[in-house]
């Protein structure tokens, strides 16, 4: 399909509009942060030559992932609204041209935004996400992440996995380990349990071992004591924050999940939760320029002023309901996966029913 001059309009006045809303948004968040936490960069003798070269470039990547649905809404309200009000919509569709065709350009649009903030949010956010976490615990007080030292997972190597129900971050041992070995295939092959396990002299150390093996249905046990071994886990790596998965690119972060659920862990929702989002929050922007063509392709008394704040309405329910379904994911209340794209099924199916609803 060959696009059309109309549709060569929308998509450059919508992208003009959507940078420049992502450019306000941009320097109002950075602003509002730097404000909130110039007392924690100046107490704890921060660089500002750091903070402004390093710290916040960096911020800004997850910041423009994050209000990209919303600048992308706003924006196709206000190109649609302007065409609606100056009659040009109507003329579109008095000369034959259906609302159908017309969503062309916004689901291209919407297409295109969701695949650049995919990529993002899955591979450039992680990496910057990284520098802004390590500058948060160093400056930032209220930005210290929590720090999980109970039911630890880590993957040792690509075969192997430790878990740990307890670690003492002040005498670097380890209490209730697992280290579970498996087959390409995913089978158990080998597990080794101890009640303890000791970072000494560069190697991990277990007083007491029993290594269980499994071939061909049957299982063999032996004892070790001691077991000195060396593993790619330090005891810097047991320290689970909850913003791990933050910092993952997509690769990794499959790779990362993959071995939590081998491991038999149980409290993985806010993992999983954060896992399934780096899929499903780029579909916001898809869905959102769905929405935006129903909600502003006619005229409304009060004009584009009422349209613009009906955005601004259902963008904050939409993001808000994100939002509010995330700490069931967490807790498992409910299934995290079911948590993280619930808001966006109910948004679609309205998307959907709005279209067709104008288009009578």
């Amino acid at each position: 399909m060959l696009l059309t001059t109309i549709d060569r309009h929308i998509i450059i006045r919508v992208l003009l509009a959507y940078a420049l809303l992502i450019g306000v948004l941009v320097i109002f968040f950075v602003l509002i942060h730097y404000l909130e936490h110039i007392d924690d960069f100046l107490d704890r003798n921060a660089s500002l030559t750091k903070i402004y070269l390093i710290y916040y470039p960096n911020f800004t990547p997850g910041i423009i992932q994050q209000v990209s649905p919303l600048a992308l809404f706003l924006a196709a309200i206000f190109v649609t609204s302007r065409l609606a009000q100056s009659l040009q919509v109507i003329a579109l569709q008095t000369n034959g041209l259906s609302l159908g065709r017309l969503l062309v350009p916004y689901a291209l649009l919407g297409i295109f935004v969701t695949a650049m903030m995919f990529f993002v949010g899955g591979w450039i956010s992680p990496q910057t996400n990284q520098v802004v976490h390590s500058y948060d615990e160093l400056y930032i007080k209220s930005r210290t992440p929590q720090i999980y030292v109970s039911d630890i997972h880590r993957r040792n190597d690509p075969s192997s996995v430790v878990t740990v129900g307890y670690f003492d971050r002040r005498t670097n041992t380890a209490h209730r380990v697992q280290l579970q070995k498996f087959h390409a295939d995913g089978k158990l092959m080998e597990r080794v349990d101890s009640q303890q396990m000791v970072w000494a002299d560069s190697v991990w150390h277990f007083s007491y071992a029993t290594i269980r093996s499994f071939h061909s249905g049957k299982e063999t046990r032996r004892i070790r004591s001691p077991l000195d071994t060396v593993l790619n886990v330090l005891p810097q790596d047991f320290a689970r924050t909850e913003r791990d998965v933050e910092s993952m690119t997509i690769p990794v972060a499959i790779e990362y999940v993959d071995a939590l659920q081998r491991s038999g862990l149980s409290n993985i929702g806010r993992d999983m939760v954060g896992y399934y989002s780096k899929f499903a929050y780029p579909f916001t922007n898809f869905i959102v320029m769905l929405l935006a063509l129903p909600l502003a392709c006619k005229r409304r008394k009060g004009g584009q002023t009422v349209q613009i704040g009906m955005g601004l309405l259902i963008a904050f329910i939409y993001l808000s309901a994100q939002k509010l379904t995330e700490p069931f994911g967490y807790t498992q209340d409910i299934a995290p996966l079911f948590a993280v794209i619930a808001p966006h099924a109910v948004f679609l199916i309205g998307a959907v029913i709005a279209l067709m609803t104008a288009r009578r």
